[in-house]
């Protein structure tokens, strides 16, 4: 048996180093400061393991599984967002980024071995069925969770339009799992939206960063000045999961002075380290017309609010900054979801790629918000009650901040407070921004009005003082 195991692992180490080789020998055909030694002794510990398992497993094991499962585990032990994808994810993702793809229309994590809901994106399955940020789904249909990685949980949960699927929830604050039956869709994501609220007084949201958000936003604008000068713009980035880096800086474009630092990211090699700026060559991808020159000039200098909550991440988080550092606007809400690294996509061939973390990004004045968030200027509490948001310092393996001297790790989650036990397993309808349920832009409308601000709704029942300053 011994022997048997010997021979096979010779066999994958040839095998595994030919592959690495190859990949090495492309590398630097990319790149030649991307050479490095190949580590012999672990490589031949993996051969030994791969050996085994071909020689010993209880059932016979595909090459192509174990080596796909070996670059999936390279990648996911690095932090949340480094993944290998196949050519069904990589396809998803090429689609996603074109505001259409089917499934359940909700934005996912692991953690633990389980998948954890960050965002259901509005107008879906799984919006209107109350999925809520934080969610853990530990069954898909009868299948456990546990045990598959990433991309095996999505490839289940999407499907063809009009068949159902049982998602097991587990809820913080919540007894017991429950059950929400769904029905796969199309998932057409409009990713801004926009209204009139009252003369003057407009409303933008920005739900995703897509490759046409910025034309979308230069539609939306112009609509809402139509009806003539705004003297206050609410821009909505809650909920916002984020999305292209590109779009991110072409929407704080829209409303900073030209050629104003937008982002700057930071890592390791030489095309890591850039400075995106409001100008074409950063945020129009090739087109030669600038869009934004359709803007009214006014939309430069409108007093602004932007929202933000636990949800808003990424992409969106870029925005949010660069407004805050700039001045341009005031975020009202909670803390964001803190993600502020990047990640870029290399292809493999054959259709398949990895999505590796290269860089961390930082605001117009250097801040790093990597597992912290953007804490907006007047905090207002989020309007669903009980809400429980995870964040980015909330997952497992996450980037460390690398201003953070302390290493701290602190959970930024906001738990179900303890006079709010009420039962709750059926899941609330979900909140329609912008109505009068909506808490916190009820507060934004008040600020751009010059009214009182206040933070909690047990505080606007009471009566209590509020402000109208920054915290």
């Amino acid at each position: 048996m011994r022997n048997r195991v010997k021979q096979a692992g010779l066999v994958a180490v040839g095998v595994l180093a030919g592959v690495l080789l190859s990949l090495n020998f492309s590398a630097v055909a990319q790149r030649e400061s991307a050479r490095f030694p190949l580590p012999v002794d672990e490589l031949r510990s993996f051969a030994e393991v791969f050996g085994a398992i071909k020689s010993g497993y209880v059932e016979p094991v595909e090459d192509k599984k174990l080596i796909t499962g070996a670059i999936n585990g390279m990648l996911t032990d690095l932090d949340p967002h480094s993944a290998y994808l196949d050519q069904d994810a990589f396809r998803e993702l090429q689609v996603g980024t074109q505001g259409e793809f089917g499934g359940l229309g909700i934005e996912v994590s692991m953690e633990d071995g389980f998948v954890k809901v960050v965002s259901p994106i509005e107008d879906t399955p799984a919006f209107r069925a109350g999925l809520k940020p934080g969610d853990l789904i530990v069954r898909l249909d009868d299948t456990p969770v546990k045990g598959m990685n990433l991309n095996d949980a999505v490839k289940r949960m999407r499907g063809k339009p009009k068949t159902e699927i049982r998602l097991t929830i587990v809820r913080k604050g919540e007894p017991k799992p429950f059950e929400v039956t769904l029905v796969r869709d199309i998932i057409r994501v409009q990713s801004v939206k926009s209204r009139l609220i009252e003369p003057g007084l407009g409303w933008i949201r920005v739900s995703q960063f897509q490759e046409h958000t910025v034309e979308n936003l230069v539609t939306h604008i112009g609509e809402l000045y139509k009806s003539g000068p705004l003297t206050g713009l609410v821009l909505d980035l809650r909920n916002d999961p984020g999305g292209l880096l590109h779009g991110a800086v072409g929407v704080s474009a829209a409303f900073l002075a030209p050629r104003a630092l937008v982002v700057s990211t930071d890592g390791r090699t030489e095309d890591a380290k850039r400075k995106f700026i409001a100008d074409p060559q950063d945020y129009a991808r090739g087109v030669r017309e600038d869009v934004l020159s359709k803007l009214p000039a006014a939309v430069k200098t409108v007093p602004m609010v932007v929202l933000v909550n636990g949800g808003s991440a990424s992409a969106s988080e870029i925005v949010a900054g660069a407004l805050q550092d700039h001045k341009r606007a005031t975020l009202i809400g909670t803390p964001t979801f803190g993600k502020g690294s990047v990640q870029t996509i290399l292809p493999l061939g054959n259709n398949t790629a990895i999505k590796l973390t290269t860089a961390r990004y930082y605001t117009p004045s250097g801040r790093s918000i990597q597992a912290k968030g953007i804490v907006p200027d007047i905090e207002v509490e989020d309007p669903v009650p009980g809400q429980f948001r995870v964040r980015e310092a909330d997952l497992d393996k996450h980037l460390e901040n690398d201003q953070d001297k302390s290493k701290a790790r602190a959970r930024t989650g906001t738990a179900r407070p303890a006079d709010s036990l009420e039962d709750d397993r059926t899941p609330p309808a979900p909140l329609e921004f912008a109505s009068e349920k909506d808490f916190q832009f009820q507060q934004a409308v008040n600020f751009l009005k010059g009214r009182p601000v206040v933070k909690t709704q047990q505080q606007a029942r009471a009566g209590a003082p509020a402000t109208a300053s920054k915290n």
